[in-house]
């Protein structure tokens, strides 16, 4: 009942901003805008026109435009910043969070990039040069340093003296990290941990052991499945000698996770190409057609094998026409179980679920799944051809029970061989440093597709004898 109160309000607020900007009232505009979280304003921002995006920006003003500039798709931070005299960027980057300026910094031109270090003040500008040294899809090029750091030598009233100075700049207070003389972690307290202590308490009577940490360079996905394995709130990375650099936080983690499974969804649908944070409708068709393009031309030429192989094995559907009719059954139940066989596999490694050792259970796991379900689906068939066809009164020379033979058979074969040939790709492609998601769906079921005929039109030949 709340959440569709709220879904309401925020429409009626949604309205009234678009019945502003349509009127050019500004001082509506500010009004409602206010209103807005600036993740739906950031959104409602996407569907506007050049123009209704440019009254937006210039009536809203450098402070309330900075939220907005943070949740835009990284495709349209470079026009809006564009609408913004340098005495208003000064503002908007000076605002930022380190690691949101950062993000910036990475998309935009080189021109740009040069522009905007101008306008920030010293301090700014090296800790956003230090944080441009790690790549942005790593931890480092993640991690915010916004931070709660204190020292294990302090005393409880020492600590929360040093947070007060810090608690409007810091991106989090619920882990205050604790560090040594020379900034390594050496462990962590909870703000309220520091509440319900008494202000002598010395620091590293009551801090915790801080186990969990990342290096800079290690892959954000890798960062981020670990600060969801562990149910943290704020996850520490480090240096190579152990010195606390920042974090990554939880809202991070999600933004991450969504961004690589997004990746892992359109590389199983063979689309490629750099992946878009613009909404479906708001990315053009051309941007649709260059990603999806090169892949689907590349399996039309696989698939031209598929035909080859129909065509050198026409006389067997010459002599025994009946075959056609579960030629299209054998070669889809390939494709959909080693399909399936694929995305566990995938899954299990995006999860972290399968190590470089784990290749030969998985095969023998596979083939027994393979010859269970090939098994399954060809005594199905098998009887449906028994009992069922010939009351559908389908004209052909053959005994049902040799046909049947042939087509269980055949899909026997067929999804045993697919289930574990879905299951080993993406192993192989891994083994060889490719992404296993590029082991897609949609080439799989083409390479299956003309095992699949060699495998039925081979077994109609010695089973039928044609």
């Amino acid at each position: 009942m709340l959440c569709a109160v709220a879904e309401e309000m925020e429409l009626e607020d949604l309205d009234k901003l678009r019945l502003a900007i349509d009127a050019r009232d500004a001082s509506a505009l500010l009004a409602v805008a206010g209103e807005i979280h600036y993740a739906d304003l950031a959104h409602a921002y996407e569907n506007f026109d050049d123009e209704d995006r440019d009254f937006l920006l210039q009536t809203i003003g450098p402070e309330l435009a900075t939220d907005l500039i943070g949740e835009l798709p990284w495709t349209l931070i470079e026009d809006a910043l564009s609408h913004f005299k340098p005495a208003q960027l000064r503002i908007i980057l000076g605002n930022l969070s380190d690691d949101d300026r950062v993000d910036i910094f990475q998309i935009v031109s080189p021109e740009n990039q040069r522009r905007f270090f101008s306008l920030l003040g010293p301090a700014d500008e090296q800790l956003t040069r230090n944080l441009l040294k790690y790549e942005e899809d790593t931890a480092g090029g993640r991690m915010t340093t916004a931070i709660g750091r204190i020292t294990a030598d302090m005393t409880v009233k020492q600590a929360i003296t040093v947070l007060r100075r810090h608690q409007d700049s810091a991106e989090t207070l619920s882990r205050i990290f604790v560090v040594d003389e020379e900034g390594r972690l050496v462990g962590k307290v909870r703000l309220r941990d520091l509440a319900f202590h008494p202000w002598a308490t010395p620091i590293h009577d009551i801090m915790e052991d801080a186990d969990e940490r990342v290096l800079a360079t290690i892959d954000q996905e890798a960062a981020a499945r670990m600060l969801s394995k562990y149910d943290l709130i704020v996850l520490p990375v480090v240096d190579e000698f152990d010195h606390l650099l920042g974090v990554i936080t939880y809202d991070d983690a999600m933004e991450i996770l969504q961004e690589e499974s997004t990746e892992d969804i359109e590389k199983l649908a063979a689309i490629g190409g750099e992946q878009s944070e613009l909404s479906y409708l708001n990315t053009s068709a051309q941007n649709h057609f260059r990603r999806r393009v090169i892949w689907l031309v590349a399996l039309a030429f696989v698939s031209i094998f598929s035909g080859y192989v129909m065509y050198r094995f026409s006389a067997v559907l010459n002599q025994a026409y009946v075959l056609s009719l579960f030629l299209p059954m054998v070669v889809a139940a390939g494709g959909n179980s080693g399909g399936q066989a694929a995305t566990m596999v995938i899954r299990a490694m995006s999860l972290g679920e399968v190590s470089a050792g784990t290749a030969l259970r998985i095969a023998w796991k596979e083939m027994h799944t393979g010859l269970l379900l090939g098994a399954t689906l060809g005594v199905a068939m098998g009887a449906f051809i028994y009992f069922l066809l010939p009351l559908m009164q389908v004209q052909h020379d053959i005994t049902y029970t040799r046909l049947a033979a042939t087509v269980s058979g055949a899909l026997l074969i067929q999804v045993f061989s697919s289930t574990l040939l879905g299951a080993l790709l993406p192993l192989g492609a891994r083994a060889i440093r490719l992404d296993p998601a590029v082991v897609s769906s949609p080439s799989l079921a083409s390479t299956v597709d003309v095992t699949g005929m060699l495998i039925y039109f081979t077994a109609a030949r010695l089973i039928l004898s044609l």
